[in-house]
């Protein structure tokens, strides 16, 4: 038998299993209560509008079974162009790309920027799918602190790259305010690097004020869009569908060109069916389909976070978020939350995420992840109820001996 190990490139040791795609597994049994997984609701996605949609261009000839640009479907850019104009972006076609989801304009951009060695400036904690794929191309981490009163620090010499989620993050949930966002770009200009405006969550905002991207700050501050250094990448994911797998990159026409050659060498283009169903459906439905969802996920998150004010110990804190899909739970020092999953699937048949995946240093390990947009009031209940249980009976044990010493081998 081949040993597949002594082929791989040097960098494929740095390649590793995601522990949430794995904990996915563990979320097909029926009885588990989950609050895992970053899922929108599949009962609030637009089925018949998307079946209308593939009926519609498929009968209208075989335009779609076709290769396409690479840039991506010309009208949905145009889409693009004029939603981003609306969150205060001016741009064309020309600064536009379209993905394969937001994870391969990730991909792309690493690919582009880092070699072996070099840092990305994230928060802490952040994406764990960003961070597996900078880790693939061996980047090394430093963080970004956005406090208000750290001052801006000198630049390292193997910085290349900052890495951020201003709206509603993944994991916590939190969104930076507007000087935020510009400490932010402040940051990444003192280092004189790229910055990543993840914007994943951007269209699922339930409360206060909406804030401009960074992107849209930078433009209207540097004189336009192509003297900016800040690259937004957005996605329908989280909004429309998921399994399209359809994302977009916004950013400086030069940058935009060079990413076209490493869309062509990755898969040409994303499916050309597939864009002109999504343009055709966010023509039609996309305003009012945001609408209905928002309101629905904001009920949800309420109900998690009034099970969790119902339910949990004092000494256990958690976010509020003003958007997007997740509550950041933080438990006394000593928990290890790994091994309280173990825990509660086995014995409370709930399911969360783990907080330390998310953390560069490895710190976290009394953090959890809770998503909302599957909670009912009834699963928001009984789920909270289980957990804050399960949180009790582990307080008197100490977590830091028979009940924590084996969380690193628990999951």
């Amino acid at each position: 038998m081949i040993n597949w190990n002594d082929k791989y490139a040097t960098r494929a040791a740095f390649i590793n299993a995601s522990e949430i795609r794995d904990l996915f597994k563990l979320l097909e049994e029926d009885d588990i209560l989950s609050f895992a997984g970053g899922f929108p609701d599949p009962k609030l996605l637009p089925g018949d509008d998307f079946r209308e949609a593939y009926n519609a261009i498929l009968q209208d000839g075989n335009a779609g079974l076709q290769y396409s640009l690479s840039e991506g479907f010309p009208p949905l850019r145009n889409w693009i162009a004029e939603h981003m104009k609306s969150l205060g972006v001016q741009c064309s076609i020309d600064n536009i790309l379209i993905t394969s989801g937001s994870q391969q304009a990730l991909d792309f951009l690493a690919k582009l920027f880092l070699s072996p060695g070099d840092s990305v400036l994230v928060t802490r904690p952040t994406y764990l799918g960003a961070l597996q794929v900078f880790n693939s191309f061996q980047a090394r981490y430093a963080e970004m602190s956005l406090d208000l009163d750290d001052p801006v620090e000198s630049r390292p010499s193997q910085a290349k790259l900052a890495y951020v989620i201003p709206e509603s993050s993944n994991p916590t949930g939190h969104s930076l305010t507007q000087r935020e966002r510009l400490k932010a770009l402040e940051v990444a200009s003192a280092y004189d690097v790229p910055i990543i405006e993840d914007a994943a969550y951007e269209a699922l905002r339930y409360d206060g004020d909406k804030i401009p991207p960074i992107l849209a700050t930078e433009a209207g501050l540097n004189g336009g869009i192509d003297q900016c250094r800040t690259i937004y990448c957005g996605t329908f994911s989280k909004t429309l569908s998921p399994g399209l797998r359809i994302g977009w990159i916004v950013a400086s026409q030069p940058l935009i060109e060079k990413l076209v050659l490493l869309k062509q060498a990755a898969d040409l283009n994303s499916s050309a069916l597939n864009q002109m169903v999504l343009h055709r459906v966010c023509s039609k439905i996309y305003d009012g389909h945001l609408n209905r969802i928002r309101s629905e996920y904001r009920r949800r998150r309420d109900n998690v976070l009034a099970s969790l004010e119902r339910y949990m110990p004092e000494e256990v804190t958690w976010t509020t978020p003003q958007g997007g899909m997740f509550i950041w739970v933080t438990l006394a020092p000593g928990f290890d939350c790994k091994r309280l999953l173990a825990e509660a699937i086995t014995s409370k048949r709930v399911a969360f995420v783990p907080g330390q995946p998310f953390h560069v240093g490895g710190d976290g390990a009394n953090t959890l992840r809770l998503s909302f947009t599957l909670a009912t009031e009834e699963l928001a209940d009984e789920g909270i109820r289980r957990l804050a249980g399960l949180v009790r009976q582990a307080r008197p044990m100490g977590l830091s001996s028979s009940f924590g010493s084996i969380a690193r081998d628990a999951v």
